[in-house]
């Protein structure tokens, strides 16, 4: 698995001119390739009357789905710069549509695949990425007397807790880098004098 991965912070529309030629770029997270296919049918039905809507998206950690369309454009000017830009820019679990209403120039190939691109780096700026990193999901489970404090000290240390249950006991849920497992260990049997239980999960990813 990927140690790391950058993604869009949201869902956003940037608009670009070239030539008279109008370029929006839709761009949005995309958990699976369905949602990246839900999220171009929907960019499509809006800008049903547009010349074109060709669309570029990447799924994985791993980047393990890659794929594009030109929508009408010649072949390998719009969908393949597009997804070169996401891929240069490292974005993944993120699907983009960009949107051409003609305006009467034409731009030739190497005009097409600046512009193409070009609106995806763009709208990259405009909307902003974040990083998400890989976390070992760990369980902790102390008694309630002990609990607040360690809550207190999970968060001054910037530990992302992701959970807390009161039951019998406190369960606290957190994510911690892999190579932070052994030193968080040694941590929490010394603040809490050995008391506190401790259990490794799966793995998740989290904002960096």
């Amino acid at each position: 698995m990927q140690d790391e991965y950058r993604t869009v912070a949201r869902a956003g529309v940037h608009e670009t001119e070239i030539n008279r030629s109008r370029f929006l770029c839709a761009l949005a997270p995309a958990a699976t390739e369905q949602e990246a296919q839900e999220f171009i049918a929907a960019v499509r039905k809006e800008h049903a009357d547009a010349t074109h809507n060709c669309w570029a998206y990447v799924i994985g950690a791993d980047a393990s789905v890659q794929k594009a369309s030109d929508d009408g454009e010649p072949g390998g000017t719009a969908g393949v710069p597009m997804l070169q830009m996401l891929l240069r820019r490292d974005m993944r679990y993120v699907v983009a549509v960009v949107t051409r209403y003609y305006g009467g120039v034409k731009l030739g190939a190497g005009g097409l695949i600046r512009a193409y691109g070009g609106a995806v780096g763009e709208a990259l700026e405009e909307v902003g990425t974040l990083t998400r990193r890989r976390f070992r999901l760990a369980t902790v489970t102390v008694d309630h007397q002990r609990a607040g404090k360690i809550q207190n000290d999970l968060r001054a240390t910037g530990r992302e807790v992701r959970d807390v249950r009161y039951d019998e006991a406190v369960t606290i849920e957190i994510g911690l880098p892999d190579a932070d497992v052994d030193a968080f260990r040694g941590w929490l049997a010394d603040v809490t004098a050995g008391s506190a239980g401790f259990e490794l999960g799966g793995e998740a990813y989290g904002d960096a």
